[in-house]
């Protein structure tokens, strides 16, 4: 995987190994949007990708007569588009659609499941509004990126924080690395050139067709969007990219409480 870090990012893939990624979404076909092409390369070279989304999206779709059957429509859909970039473990929070907020109960799911695949990244959508393009930051991608940004410090790495987890069996954890992606665009320091992965992208989203009924401008959309990164990225014309924003939890420098 080509990776592009003239924006200061923290990780260097040249030093720092990724093994397993634990991936958090709103909704069924966030990731797939947001960081398919990375999440291509990743289990490509061989990396254990999981996702977790925390709704099951039944708010989704545009039928009012599909309402009995979006929620099974929409899993069935993740399952294939994951399928499609190597990723086969997906895990649901079981949240209500819309009403997505960063409570206890959600930072524990989280913790939990960190807890139990005990990642090298968890890859989240950010916190931060984006003004640019405020279709990045529904409401409910932002109560992701707060819940998992809350819960990887401290609750994550404290064992006394949801005590219940360590008592059955479930010990602390440092993460190494969060990485976010669908914030401000000011806010991305880290390009990953997925141009070798843009089809299968594609393709993952095309699985989506419940909510996506104008596919050939949805096409145009994403592919100049990722070329548009690659600019930013500084790559080379033509060449495609995913932005994020990388944050170092746990490193070589990090002081507990500091």
């Amino acid at each position: 995987m080509s990776i592009n870090a003239t924006a200061q990012s923290p990780f260097n893939p040249e030093h720092h190994r990724v093994e397993r990624v634990l991936c958090f979404t709103a909704h069924p076909d966030d990731i797939d949007f947001g960081a398919a092409g990375t999440i291509a390369a990743w289990t490509a070279a061989g990396v254990e990708v999981s996702y977790c989304i925390m709704t099951d999206g039944d708010a989704g779709g545009f039928d009012p007569a599909q309402r009995d059957e979006i929620v099974a429509m929409r899993a069935e859909e993740q399952r294939r588009a994951a399928a499609l970039v190597g990723v086969t473990d997906i895990h649901y929070l079981h949240e209500r659609d819309g009403y997505l907020e960063p409570t206890h109960e959600v930072m524990r799911g989280v913790v939990k499941l960190i807890r139990e695949i005990r990642p090298d990244v968890v890859l989240s959508m950010h916190p931060e509004r984006n003004w640019n393009r405020i279709q990045k930051s529904h409401p409910d991608h932002l109560a992701v990126g707060e819940a998992v940004t809350r819960a990887v410090y401290p609750a994550l790495e404290n064992p006394f924080a949801y005590p219940d987890l360590a008592e059955a069996g479930l010990e602390a954890y440092k993460l190494p690395w969060l990485w976010l992606f669908a914030g401000p665009e000011e806010r991305d320091n880290h390009f990953v050139d997925v141009t070798a992965h843009v089809e299968e992208k594609l393709a993952a989203i095309h699985v989506h067709a419940s909510q996506h009924p104008d596919l050939e401008a949805m096409d145009r959309t994403v592919r100049a969007l990722m070329l548009d990164t690659g600019a930013r990225a500084g790559l080379a014309d033509g060449r495609s990219a995913e932005a994020f924003h990388v944050v170092t939890i746990n490193g070589s420098g990090t002081i507990a409480g500091f």
